[in-house]
């Protein structure tokens, strides 16, 4: 007997005991000739915000580290100084010399001796490590000046940490004493996949060079330049998401207003972009600016939920509605004119100047962000002041207010959960009473907190039960998003645990949290059908919506509990003609069971087929387990 026959007999002995503790068979009747109500087409999407490391670090592809030379007590952040040989040099900070306004200093390295068996210069640790992988061209910049007369041949390569292997290598010839802007390409050869190596430019002769604004890419998504990693943007669009909440909740709002997301220094060439503290206790480099938010929904075919500064900041500075607050709703203004403008219009020009002539569609604008923490309680009017002044030159617009607010009745509301596992529970059932004729609910942050750096399982029982509430009122509920998005597992990349993907230099993962929102968003209807669930246990949650264009019913189950569920589903309206239902299952054995940088893959969705005969389908639930079925009507 081979070792995969008895693993197979392995797991058929431990679903035959779950079914000896299996609860009594639930009834789940559902009437698919019927309508309830209607399922929202953007219920599913992202929410972002650089925590975590989630765009720097993360996201954004950008292979350096303080590729603008910030500084402290130390010296220049993640920089250090190369000496090989019987080199020697310094390297300093120019406060007062830089290649534009915006970046206005820039490292001074100082070569008193080179040679070519003993250069000198700086190294680069990137973020946790640079990830190189063999026959990959990497595209890279620099902006550089210096002393020396004739041109100054730059080296830039790939080092191993450890052999000290050049992986890959070009040079850069800088000529003359003028800032200018200086691109490169290398290529790696037969290299290892790996992620610890670094970033070295050195010079073989005496000389003293500037240097800003250093960048490297490696190939980014859909090949934009400035652009994301590719691993996780096909995870994001394995989530099937419609929409784009960016770009993101405190990090919206910043410490203080001066550093808030400041939209127009976040645009057009990096070197006109200054950078700025982020509230997360990290510096944002400002790579993924207003317009790499908006390719972003471009590039997965989202919708973008657009959020303005609204005069409040997390330190507890309020701007108070009325003349202090109009130039914010001017610049709000002007922000959406960026998004939606034509090129005769003076943003939409800008966008189109930064290499975007045709608008973006624009349906969602979100003001400000958890303004339930101003205890100055000033959302009223400043929610009505620019609620006013969209309404009047964008009347199709949907204004989302972050709280409830009064005066105005906004178009939706912003609600936010962060709760344990038993709480998400709960809240599953929090908008089947709610009444139908106030605003339209957007859930733009929500979370079962259970696991770190992602969630583990108890986590995504907790998720997935939470979602089934959300499709079952999805007439009210009309869009919702995970939160945290990202984390950077490395130690000191996490500033917020269970966060939805995790990754390090090299490689990224889904969290079983991941899964059942890949799982849930694959299979959505255009309205729900009657149903109803009767003799299940307490921790058995499901729903129910039907699609009239693709012809399917989709079914929910998540079983909570230990213990197995059997489920006898009857399907009014079937028909009496053999139907096939796709099964996809996640499991696992305990709630703390969860996925790793290391072990990425330890709680997966398994596929299967069931034949349906008549209108009844006999299911069984194991303990831990999230399950949904895409019934074929045809």
């Amino acid at each position: 007997m081979n070792h995969r026959t008895i693993g197979s007999i392995t797991v058929l002995a431990a679903v035959s005991a779950a079914l000896v503790h299996a609860q009594p068979p639930a009834a789940l009747n559902v009437d698919l000739n019927q309508t309830k109500a209607g399922v929202s087409p953007t219920l599913y999407g992202l929410m972002t915000e650089e925590i975590n490391y989630s765009y720097d670090g993360g996201l954004y592809a950008e292979l350096v580290r303080n590729r603008t030379f910030r500084s402290d007590w130390s010296g220049i952040l993640n920089w250090f100084l190369i000496e090989k040989g019987s080199a020697s040099a310094k390297v300093s900070v120019d406060a007062k010399d830089g290649p534009s306004q915006a970046l206005s200093s820039s490292a001074k390295l100082e070569v008193k001796r080179a040679d070519a068996a003993g250069p000198a210069g700086l190294l680069n640790e990137g973020y946790w490590g640079i990830a190189v992988r063999p026959n990959t061209r990497y595209a890279g910049s620099l902006f550089a000046r210096s002393d020396s007369e004739g041109a100054l041949p730059v080296r830039v390569a790939l080092v191993a940490d450890v052999s000290g292997q050049v992986l890959a290598e070009t040079r850069v010839p800088v000529r003359g004493s003028a800032w200018k802007e200086y691109q490169f390409e290398m290529q790696s050869g037969a290299a290892p996949v790996s992620s610890g190596n670094h970033l070295e430019l050195t010079i073989d002769r005496p000389a003293t060079l500037w240097l800003q604004l250093v960048s490297l890419f490696p190939p980014a998504y859909h090949g934009r330049p400035n652009g994301n990693r590719t691993d996780i943007m096909e995870k994001l669009a394995a989530m099937h998401p419609a929409f784009l909440r960016f770009p993101g909740g405190n990090y919206l709002e910043g410490n203080r207003i001066e550093t808030r997301f400041d939209w127009k220094k976040m645009i057009g060439p990096l070197v006109d972009r200054p950078t700025h503290p982020s509230t997360w206790n990290y510096h944002s480099t400002d790579g993924m600016g207003l317009l790499e938010f908006l390719e972003w929904c471009e590039d997965l075919h989202m919708q973008p939920v657009l959020a303005i500064y609204a005069g409040y900041s997390l330190g507890g500075q309020v701007v108070k509605p009325g003349p202090d607050l109009e130039p914010y709703v001017q610049e709000g203004l002007e922000e959406i004119e960026y998004v939606t403008g034509g090129t005769e219009t003076k943003w939409g020009a800008v966008r189109a100047r930064d290499g975007h002539p045709q608008p973006f569609p624009l349906e969602y604008v979100e003001i400000g962000n958890e303004d339930n923490f101003d205890r100055a309680r000033t959302y009223d009017g400043r929610y009505a002041q620019f609620y006013k002044a969209i309404k009047a030159k964008h009347p199709g617009i949907q204004v989302i207010a972050t709280m409830p607010v009064k005066g105005i009745t906004p178009d939706i509301v912003d609600d936010h959960y962060y709760k344990r596992e038993q709480g998400m529970f709960e809240e599953s059932k929090h908008y089947d009473t709610v009444d139908r004729n106030g605003p339209k609910i957007f859930v733009g942050e929500w979370a079962t907190r259970e696991g770190t750096p992602t969630p583990n399982f108890g986590g995504a029982l907790g998720d997935a039960a939470f979602m089934t509430g959300l499709e079952r009122n999805s007439d009210l509920v009309v869009m919702a998003a995970y939160a945290p998005l990202f984390v950077n597992v490395n130690p000191g990349g996490m500033q917020w645990a269970s966060d939805l993907i995790g990754y390090d230099a090299l490689n990224s993962y889904g969290s079983p949290s991941y899964y059942a929102q890949v799982m849930f968003a694959s299979c959505l209807g255009d309205h729900t059908a009657p149903s109803s669930l009767a003799g299940a246990g307490e921790k058995v949650f499901y729903s129910v919506t039907v699609s009239s264009k693709s012809n399917r019913a989709c079914i929910k189950l998540v079983n909570a509990a230990s213990t197995a569920q059997a489920v006898d589903i009857s399907l009014k309206g079937l028909g009496g003609a053999a139907h096939t239902a796709h099964v996809e299952t996640l499991h696992a054995n305990t709630i703390w069971a969860t996925n790793s940088i290391t072990d990425p893959n330890r709680i997966v969705p398994a596929s299967s087929t069931v034949t349906i005969q008549g209108e009844h389908l006999a299911q069984t639930l194991a303990g831990y387990s999230i399950q949904v079925l895409q019934i074929d009507l045809k």
